[in-house]
């Protein structure tokens, strides 16, 4: 379960990662000239694309980013709770189990 969660954090750290750099892409778009030469990356090869079509690239990948960081918060709270439950369970049966003091 422990492997379960750092899995899903360290996803979760890289998925926000990466759209910090996209948003921060995005921002730094919008201030360029509409005419100007813009390049993304595909890869390893840079391919030179409308400003346009830059643009909504960045904006479906940030969509992507944050529906999947939704999803991985969604799995964080349910594995935090079920390992809540497990503990809860291990607590009470350990104080069903020890013999009350007299």
């Amino acid at each position: 379960m422990q492997q379960q969660m750092q899995t899903i954090l360290q996803q979760k750290a890289q998925y926000e990662m990466t759209l910090r750099e996209s948003k921060r892409a995005e921002e730094e778009l919008k201030e360029t000239a509409d005419d100007a030469q813009v390049f993304m990356t595909i890869g390893t090869v840079m391919v030179q694309h409308t400003k346009e079509h830059v643009e909504k690239a960045l904006a479906e990948k940030i969509d992507t980013l944050e529906l999947r960081i939704k999803s991985l918060e969604k799995q964080e709270k349910a594995l935090q709770s079920r390992f809540e439950q497990l503990q809860q369970q291990v607590r009470s049966a350990i104080e069903g189990r020890m013999p009350e003091a007299a």
